[in-house]
């Protein structure tokens, strides 16, 4: 694993808050802040960003698992800034669990 990992996920972060504070109307992350289902259409992308990771994994392709993957970090972390929470709060909790 790559040591900037953390710094990654924390770029991210930073992009997504961005987005939320900002809301320019060409964005993805931004439009998941703004649209009238937005929470509802985060934990859909979820459900259905898990789905797709089971069937990865289940066939062995661990291109599309890391793919998958990603896609469930960066809508969980979206999910993390509309419940005003953030990185640290994820790390606190998987502390706990060491």
């Amino acid at each position: 694993m790559s040591d900037d990992t953390g710094d990654v996920i924390d770029e991210l972060f930073a992009v997504i808050e961005d987005r939320k504070a900002n809301l320019p109307e060409d964005s993805y992350t931004a439009s998941l802040f703004t649209h009238e289902k937005g929470e509802n259409a985060v934990l859909e992308k979820i459900g259905e960003e898990t789905t797709e990771l089971i069937l990865a994994a289940k066939d062995d392709d661990t291109e599309e698992l890391a793919h998958e993957s990603a896609d469930i970090v960066y809508h969980l972390l979206v999910l993390l800034s509309m419940k005003e929470m953030d990185v640290d709060d994820l790390r606190s909790e998987l502390a706990k669990r060491r």
